[in-house]
């Protein structure tokens, strides 16, 4: 079972790989909503459309509370987005995020 585990993670890297290497490659907005569309539910989109826009609220020093009652989300919600914000260096990774998501 080991081994089938270890072939499943090697066949999973394989594919994030790819899907990195062809959103880099792919520059057309079109082509990546399409790409987006294929591999996402609306909801899994509107989830990820929502982490951006916690991101972009906490860049603007909005309070996880503010942010809450903005969005509709639960705190819960914010508080993951927070924490992903400070671990992963969002600031850095996204400088001009805020400056694109206005609420």
């Amino acid at each position: 079972m080991l081994q089938e585990d270890i072939q499943a993670n090697i066949q999973a890297s394989d594919a994030y790989d790819y899907l990195l290497k062809l959103l880099a490659e792919t520059d057309h907005t079109e082509r990546l909503s399409a790409i987006f569309d294929a591999l996402m539910t609306e909801k899994e989109q509107l989830e990820l459309a929502n982490r951006l826009t916690i991101f972009a609220l906490l860049q603007q020093g909005v309070t996880q509370r503010e942010i809450s009652a903005q969005l509709g989300v639960g705190i819960a919600t914010v508080s993951r987005g927070a924490k992903v914000f400070n671990q992963h260096h969002v600031d850095e990774l996204l400088p001009n995020l805020s400056q694109r998501i206005k609420r």
